[in-house]
């Protein structure tokens, strides 16, 4: 019985450490929830050089809708069917700050960009978006095009021949325009999902199920 017995331990502590890892990160999903709940209630600050991920902030500045570009691909359902988009980017400059790269909404990919104001100073509200970097399987952007698929400042900033800009994204929040009209922005601060008590269910789920397996097997003997 000593191989099964060391077999079944060792399976059994994985498991329950794999349960009790679950019901950590349920504790820590719970608490990111409770404060983009707490953050999304509350007022927004202004933005600042160095600001936390996801927070919720202001920030004043002059739109460059000459180097608007699209980002990602997504597809909303319409009255008329499903349609085709992207997020629409458009640099922001700031007084006495690095430009910032400004995600204002979805908008259809066949039609062309809206108009934006341009030459005076805008508020907008939104939450800040860290950035990203490509991975093995992301799609390519298509620089000349102005599309991209990876949110990465620093890398959209220097197609769009901008330089230096802020080394994240601010996603505008808002309820959706009138009549249809685009941008659509985002109406909440995204909210991860929270599958870890099902993973810790699972987990201590089968460290059970492997304990009445051995306890069976133990009143049978190895040799039944």
């Amino acid at each position: 019985m000593l191989i099964p017995v060391l077999s079944t331990a060792t399976m059994l502590l994985v498991l329950l450490g794999l349960g009790t890892w679950q019901v950590r990160r349920l504790a820590w999903k719970q608490d990111l929830l409770a404060r983009l709940d707490a953050a999304e209630q509350s007022p927004p600050v202004p933005l600042s050089d160095a600001p936390k991920p996801f927070a919720k902030v202001s920030v004043v500045g002059r739109p460059r809708p000459d180097l608007a570009a699209r980002y990602g691909a997504d597809v909303i359902d319409t009255p008329s069917g499903p349609v085709s988009g992207a997020q629409l980017i458009v640099p922001i400059e700031r007084a006495g700050s690095l430009p910032l790269l400004a995600d204002l909404g979805w908008v259809a990919d066949h039609a062309p960009l809206p108009a934006l104001p341009g030459g005076s100073a805008v508020s907008v509200t939104g939450y800040v978006r860290p950035a990203e970097h490509p991975g093995w399987f992301s799609a390519t952007d298509d620089p000349v095009a102005r599309r991209f698929y990876t949110l990465d400042p620093a890398a959209i900033a220097k197609a769009l021949g901008l330089g230096t800009v802020a080394p994240f994204t601010l996603v505008a929040l808002g309820p959706p325009p009138a009549n249809g009209q685009t941008p659509i922005p985002a109406e909440h601060l995204p909210r991860p999902p929270n599958n870890h008590l099902q993973y810790a269910i699972t987990w201590y789920g089968l460290a059970a199920a492997l304990l009445v397996v051995f306890v069976v097997y133990a009143r049978k003997g190895p040799s039944a």
